[in-house]
């Protein structure tokens, strides 16, 4: 919340101390809403209202009790803090325990009274954060609901769905692990006309070369020892629909023969059987390394490499879509709750800022777990990084800051001298502190 939105409503019959408490926190940049009753600063307040309310407890006609039962009758989340004499603190340890936000106790000091209304009204900034994206989550529809951010890269992953999702087209989805590739697989099904079909996944990682070609095509009764009966494969059981192969990389390198002639040919023979099977089938890959470089190398075939590669998703990592964490973090929240049955808890201004700091190698994944643990109340290792000193923490995002641009910029020193508004012998020297080399950027 900045300065134009920090805002206090101030009341207290006595005009002396209205006065100077308005001018004590009009000195720190907040903008003061004073009353001398609270009947009428309650015309003011709504559920929408950007700022807290700071209330003397002792005034004729509605007191400070009143007033605190009044404004929970509005908006429960909003702060209201009461300034009490000596002898009225067990009415007022009473009343935070029935809502009230914070108590003072008479005479205050200023910087005292600063930092509470500092405090209370971060928390209502955090609460009407929090608000607008569940708000957004609730509204947001169709893909914008599957796929959930709003920072170019994702939007790039969205319009490109849209564009290939009704065509069949075979595509090959990239992505580090945790990106979420057998989502944006499973969208490619569900906004394209095999919708009403079977979406049909196959791990080509997690399976033994003995076995991977049986579960793929199938096999006929006595094709193999233990092979009692007929068995349809997944290539077969997926027609009409989607056969999504993950982990592409792991596929032997004999089976990308047979799935190559399958792509090209439309059509399967089961193991041990020589009937050809036509199969209408749509496939989609996914891979977390670069196949192009692989089939390079000669550790994948380079036709299968360019018959898979007709339509191509690359889904990027979440360090270059920090912008999103917020949003997904309490998309995750949300869902952990209606797992879990939990209530849906506040997230505090620090965490936030811990988890947009976190260098998230298990990407989108990892942040769904992160918010599941915090929804069941657990101890998070990474947690610990919230303890950093502001140095450390200040560091840790100039790194990361350094880093985008770079990567952004292929490498190139002076274009992301430019775009970081800094010369270039000081970039140089960032660079060497962080243990930075333009090399590591470079475009291939």
């Amino acid at each position: 919340m900045n300065e134009a939105q920090a805002k206090v409503i101030l009341i207290d019959d006595e005009k002396d101390v209205l006065l100077s408490s308005q001018q004590t926190l009009e000195l720190e940049g907040i903008t003061v809403l004073p009353f001398r009753a609270a009947e009428p600063a309650l015309d003011t307040i709504s559920r929408d209202w950007e700022g807290v309310i700071l209330t003397d407890v002792k005034m004729p006609r509605m007191d400070g009790m009143e007033l605190l039962r009044r404004v929970k009758e509005v908006d429960c989340d909003l702060p209201v803090i009461l300034v009490t004499g000596h002898g009225d603190v067990p009415m007022a340890l009473q009343a935070v325990r029935d809502g009230a936000y914070d108590f003072i106790e008479k005479p205050a000091p200023p910087e005292y009274l600063v930092e509470v209304v500092g405090r209370a009204l971060e928390t209502r900034r955090l609460v009407l954060e929090n608000r607008a994206l569940r708000q957004e989550l609730a509204t947001i529809s169709g893909m914008d609901g599957r796929i959930v951010g709003g920072s170019d890269g994702i939007e790039g992953v969205r319009k490109t769905i849209a564009n290939i999702a009704d065509t069949g087209v075979d595509v090959l989805i990239s992505g580090e692990t945790g990106t979420g590739k057998e989502l944006v697989a499973r969208c490619l099904h569900e906004f394209s006309d095999r919708r009403d079909r079977q979406f049909v996944a196959l791990n080509c990682g997690a399976l033994p070369e003995t076995i991977i070609e049986s579960e793929l095509f199938g096999h006929e009764a006595g094709a193999f020892t233990g092979a009692a009966k007929k068995r349809i494969g997944k290539m077969e059981f997926a027609d009409g629909g989607t056969l999504f192969l993950d982990e592409i990389e792991s596929m032997p390198f004999g089976l990308q023969v047979k799935l190559l002639r399958v792509l090209q040919e439309r059509s399967i023979e089961r193991l041990g059987g020589n009937e050809t099977v036509p199969v209408d089938v749509r496939v989609v890959a996914a891979t977390k390394v670069d196949l192009r470089e692989a089939a390079g190398k000669g550790e994948f075939r380079e036709d299968l490499y360019y018959r898979l590669n007709v339509a191509n998703v690359d889904i990027p990592p979440l360090r270059e879509r920090r912008a999103d964490i917020p949003l997904l973090f309490q998309h995750f929240v949300q869902r952990a709750c209606k797992k879990f049955g939990r209530a849906l808890p506040q997230t505090q201004p620090a965490q936030m800022e811990e988890l947009m700091a976190r260098p998230w190698p298990g990407n989108v994944r990892e942040l769904g777990n992160s918010a599941e643990r915090y929804v069941l109340g657990l101890a998070d290792g990474n947690d610990q990084a919230a303890a950093k000193s502001l140095a450390e923490r200040v560091g840790t995002f100039e790194r990361q800051i350094i880093e985008e641009t770079l990567r952004r910029n292929g490498g190139q020193i002076t274009l992301s001298a430019g775009e970081l508004g800094i010369p270039r012998k000081k970039l140089y020297l960032r660079m060497q502190k962080f243990g930075l080399s333009r090399k590591d950027f470079a475009s291939s």
